[in-house]
């Protein structure tokens, strides 16, 4: 496989789920002001809310919280390419070049909402247990951390 292929794919995926996430949000901030709808009746709904913390809006508030969290993502996003770029092109290793891709356009998505609007656009909610509101790129993000770690420690046991 040819690194130019490899990045072919990265790119592609990453568009794909950021466009998909970011439609998702403008959906919400349009359709859903005031206003709670439930997907899968007392499990999964959707309520639109806009965070401007971190992770479970901590550091809500805080001025320069913007611009902390935007440079913080961005460095945490550049060392992820980098990474990926490393990563040797055996099929093997395909294994650790799908998470990285969720990371990626989960924090790409999280990152375009913070500098161009201040805050990041939640809108999926648990109805079935008190849990922070959170967004498709959240998911991207908690999904491609469990894998990456469940692939690091079971299914590529030496990274060269």
């Amino acid at each position: 496989m040819h690194k130019l292929f490899s990045w072919t794919v990265l790119i592609a995926s990453v568009a794909i789920l950021l466009l998909l996430d970011l439609w998702l949000k403008a959906w919400a901030s349009t359709n859903l002001q005031g206003e709670h709808r439930s997907l899968v009746n007392g499990f999964l709904g959707l309520t639109y809310y806009r965070n401007t913390g971190a992770a479970f809006g901590l550091m809500s508030g805080v001025n320069a919280g913007r611009w902390i969290l935007s440079i913080l993502k961005t460095v945490i996003i550049s060392g992820l390419f980098w990474f990926y770029n490393r990563i040797p092109i055996e099929k093997l290793f395909w294994a650790i070049r799908i998470p990285i891709i969720l990371i990626i356009a989960g924090g790409l998505g999280n990152l375009i909402d913070r500098i161009w609007l201040g805050s990041v656009r939640d809108m999926l909610v648990f109805e079935f247990v008190n849990f922070p509101i959170f967004n498709l790129a959240d998911i991207y993000v908690v999904i491609g951390c469990f894998v990456g770690i469940f692939v690091m420690l079971f299914v590529i046991k030496e990274f060269p």
